[in-house]
């Protein structure tokens, strides 16, 4: 008997350090500098969509004024 059970999903990779805090200015989080919109959908996207805005995140840093971050 072959056992049927799926495995278990991938993780998905998430640049989220628990420091969710919008700056009002910029519209990106504090903590991981995505948008509150790629936040809420980052669970359905895919991959590749998810590296991209990953590869984008370390020059949003500079959209935040320095007195915040």
């Amino acid at each position: 008997m072959s056992d049927l059970r799926p495995s278990p999903p991938r993780p998905i990779s998430s640049p989220c350090v628990m420091v969710c805090t919008v700056d009002g200015a910029s519209g990106l989080c504090l903590g991981c500098y995505r948008t509150l919109g790629e936040i809420a959908e980052w669970s359905r996207m895919g991959e590749e969509n998810r590296q991209k805005v990953m590869q984008e995140l370390p020059s949003r840093a500079e959209r935040i004024d320095p007195k915040l971050r």
